[in-house]
């Protein structure tokens, strides 16, 4: 989830209005009833700044049901954490809306956590198709999307064109330019983010994608992980490791430490999100104007990004739903989705945004983003995702320092995922 703050910013805000309203006995799916008041809205910490001063334009034009925000901690698995044991609390949760990860819609749904949504309340027909896709569990709308991502190559352009040679659009291009442009120019070659955080989920996720695997199947109830397309994946990361074209440094980097090692002029390629794009074209940054980015490269041509991004779902206790509908609403008509991206620098869900000429010329990489997201596929779904992508960052993690090769490292994750499976 990209709604986070820098490191450092770690302090929770916990402006919450409790009041003893409580929803009406109307059918959680109809989202409506005696639901109009105030609400909170629970999210990540917000990196730029620009949710709060969104939020106020709602407050002034919707009298009586103003938005509290409550910023978690800047960690997914913190903020997955503080939301799960709030909502485990049922009636005596304090949030009504929930701007959650895209892969949890699945477990917060099947966990009775989120109400489903009826579509017609909301613009779905508007936004990139495979974003919908993540906010559905068993064929019901639980959530509303927000803000999508796909991973995209950021790459050093003045470094390229000195040598002659176009971005690496395959792992063989990739690695040779990592192994051996790098080096002549002072550079790493290729970093992701590979602590063992969510973030490695993603990474080894698209690894296995880009290869033609898949990791689970049937919303999480069959494991396919076993195959040669993932050990392919998994195993271009361990040879980067082992050859050195991916610095040993890259085991502790999260999306802002690798992006901070690229922004400081230290690395050739990174995979990371478009923020970073933005942040390391902002004034000030040791190689703006020098960046450029293109889809992740894969083994015989583009590959595959993990769809990323944050969904806002109504809590099932929430005391407003009806409030809490018009809000999710709000937050994804046009004008606000604009916002986010001028505002917020966050991807918007809605096509039509991807090809308004004045946006792209301010946002270069809004139409290799647009194709990353159309070809991009989301992370395993499942009701016991957070168990799962323990499990990949687990084993992947001791692939990666050489405790175990790609082969073992498979065989022993599909053995986690069966026995989480069966649970």
């Amino acid at each position: 989830m990209r709604w986070m703050r820098a490191a450092g910013r770690g302090l929770l805000v916990w402006a919450v209005v409790m009041t003893g309203c409580v929803a009406s006995g109307a059918r959680a799916e109809e989202g409506g009833g005696a639901g109009r008041g105030p609400l909170t809205l629970a999210t990540a910490g917000d990196l730029t700044g620009y949710l709060g001063p969104l939020l106020q334009g709602w407050n002034r034009t919707h009298p009586g049901e103003e938005v509290t925000l409550v910023e978690l901690p800047d960690s997914a698995d913190e903020t997955h954490a503080q939301m799960s044991t709030d909502l485990r609390g049922g009636d005596r949760s304090r949030f009504d809306v929930l701007n959650i990860d895209v892969n949890w819609t699945s477990e917060f749904a099947a966990a009775g956590w989120i109400r489903p949504l009826p579509r017609d309340r909301f613009p779905l027909r508007s936004f990139l198709p495979p974003v919908v896709d993540t906010a559905t569990y068993e064929g019901r709308l639980y959530a509303v999307p927000y803000v999508t991502n796909a991973g995209l190559l950021l790459y050093r352009k003045d470094v390229l064109a000195e040598e002659g040679v176009p971005p690496p659009r395959t792992w063989a291009e990739l690695e040779q330019d990592a192994r051996t442009i790098a080096p002549r120019h002072g550079l790493d070659g290729y970093a992701g983010q590979f602590l063992p955080y969510e973030g490695l989920t993603v990474n080894a996720a698209e690894a296995v994608y880009s290869a033609g695997g898949t990791v689970l199947g049937d919303e999480g109830q069959r494991v396919t992980v076993n195959s040669a397309a993932a050990r392919e994946g998994i195993g271009f990361l361990v040879r980067g490791f082992r050859e050195g074209w991916i610095p040993r440094a890259a085991l502790t980097y999260k999306e802002e430490e690798s992006k901070q090692a690229f922004q400081d002029g230290r690395l050739l390629f990174l995979r990371n999100w478009p923020y970073a794009y933005a942040v390391a074209s902002a004034p000030g940054s040791k190689v703006a104007g020098r960046i450029g980015a293109v889809p992740l490269p894969g083994p015989d041509g583009p590959g595959t990004s993990v769809l990323g991004g944050s969904n806002l779902a109504v809590n099932t206790h929430a005391r407003h739903p009806d409030s809490a509908a018009r809000l999710i609403a709000y937050l994804t008509g046009e004008r606000v989705q604009r916002q986010v991206l001028t505002a917020g620098a966050l991807p918007p869900v809605r096509a039509d945004l991807y090809e308004d000429p004045a946006l792209v010329r301010r946002f270069p990489y809004l139409p290799t983003l647009r194709a990353a997201v159309l070809s991009a596929a989301p992370r395993p779904k499942s009701p016991h995702y957070d168990q799962v992508s323990l499990a990949v960052q687990a084993v992947v993690h001791d692939a990666l320092t050489g405790r175990q090769t790609p082969e073992s490292a498979v065989r022993r994750l599909a053995r986690e995922l069966d026995a989480i499976a069966r649970r």
